[in-house]
């Protein structure tokens, strides 16, 4: 699946993914996976629906969801590039998550920000309805510990 944005193309093309991008965004430049392995990237990309934002051949942007294709979705690691911002790709990236024809009739979708709020509130959601319900286990320094840390940019 493509859709064109302007000079942009968003596509669920796994063959298109720039594993360099995405390894070197999160693990360098987001508050949320800053040191995350290589591995770990690639072994999260694999196990999940993922969806790019390409100008050309570059990817400049990215986002995946957790997903078992009949009842839940788990939005994460959404980005632009800070050069390609303000363009409307992360709405635009939504969109094609939220209407993609194998993420249809879930039950639940999740996600975590610490900072686009309103970027996702456009799309429905909220703070959860009954927050005491909700438990996590959250290893903020897990990638630190690890012995794969990053490779230089």
């Amino acid at each position: 699946m493509e859709r064109a944005v302007g000079e942009y193309v968003i596509s669920t093309d796994p063959s298109r993914l720039d594993l360099d991008v995405v390894h070197r965004f999160l693990a360098f430049d987001s508050y949320w996976a800053r040191g995350v392995p290589r591995a770990v990237v690639e072994r999260a990309v694999r196990h999940s629906f993922c969806v790019g934002v390409y100008r050309g051949d570059r990817q400049v942007g990215f986002g995946r969801v957790v997903t078992d294709y009949a009842t839940f979705g788990h939005i994460m690691d959404v980005f632009i590039l800070p050069a390609h911002r303000g363009q409307g790709l992360s709405k635009a990236l939504m969109e094609c998550i939220m209407r993609h024809p194998d993420l249809q009739g879930f039950r639940l979708w999740t996600l975590g920000t610490a900072d686009a709020h309103s970027l996702y509130a456009r799309f429905g959601f909220a703070a959860p309805a009954h927050p005491e319900r909700v438990m996590q286990i959250l290893d903020a320094d897990v990638y630190q510990q690890s012995n794969d840390a990053p490779e230089g940019r």
